[in-house]
């Protein structure tokens, strides 16, 4: 397949997979459920942050924790201390528990309160570095300056590490990216679509090498710049709107 077929392929299969029906069997479709911009980036960061698994079963954990914050995650974490914070202390998603959710809604208030929200935290690191992973890296060292155990930490990709950090890349897409089909948000402006990463999972990094887009065997950071660079020669200043197409074709099994 020449570079124009493997375009044209592309681009049909993101046409066919980025539309309002792929958000309901998806783990954007849990900030899809609110309107104010504050609840749509703690329903969506929570969501994208335990979205490895069953797609069904993210879906199920990301609602208990939508109800543990009584449906209204800024007013939630706006006043969570002290006992407001026990009930989530029930919450189980795999490796994800109460006490890093606990730990994560104390750290999301910080970053309300003293930081100026989470798109200030992401664009700030954006422009220090004028790289997303620089913008990735920001986060993480903000986020941690909640007191916090050790262990939860694994819950926040260090990119620094070469990680692949394919939910706070899921997460910036779903908030940067704004893509006229009524998925994607397109909230925040400070951040270039097109220097956007590709969200790199199983599905996506299979795809991209059976079709050539992908030689490094690792998924991890690596990889996920080679991919991008490799979509960006497609469309430039948006090249993860290829994930529907690479995400799409993975998990519906479709034969290319």
């Amino acid at each position: 397949m020449n570079k124009r077929e493997l375009k044209v392929l592309l681009d049909q299969l993101a046409e066919h997979y980025n539309r309002k029906e792929f958000i309901a069997e998806d783990p954007i479709s849990i900030p899809h459920r609110f309107t104010k911009k504050e609840d749509i980036e703690i329903a969506g960061f929570l969501a994208a942050t335990i979205a490895w698994g069953n797609r069904r079963s993210i879906i199920r954990s990301a609602e208990k924790m939508m109800q543990l914050m009584d449906n209204s995650p800024f007013e939630f974490i706006s006043r969570a201390e002290g006992s407001h914070l026990k009930p989530l202390l029930s919450f189980v998603h795999r490796t994800f528990n109460g006490s890093d959710l606990t730990f994560f809604i104390a750290s999301l208030r910080n970053i309300y309160l003293n930081h100026g929200g989470m798109q200030t935290v992401f664009e700030t690191g954006f422009h220090k570095s004028n790289k997303v992973a620089g913008s990735l890296a920001h986060f993480r060292e903000v986020f941690l300056l909640t007191p916090h155990e050790k262990r939860s930490e694994k819950h926040i990709s260090d990119v620094s590490g070469n990680a692949a950090a394919k939910r706070l890349n899921m997460f910036l897409r779903w908030m940067v990216r704004k893509d006229h089909k009524g998925v994607d948000f397109g909230l925040w402006t400070g951040i270039p679509a097109g220097e956007l990463l590709i969200p790199l999972d199983i599905h996506t990094a299979t795809v991209a090498r059976k079709l050539g887009l992908l030689t490094r065997k690792q998924n991890d950071m690596k990889s996920v710049l080679e991919l991008t660079g490799k979509l960006k020669q497609f469309r430039p200043d948006d090249p993860v709107y290829y994930d529907y197409a690479l995400f799409g074709a993975g998990v519906s099994g479709l034969r290319l």
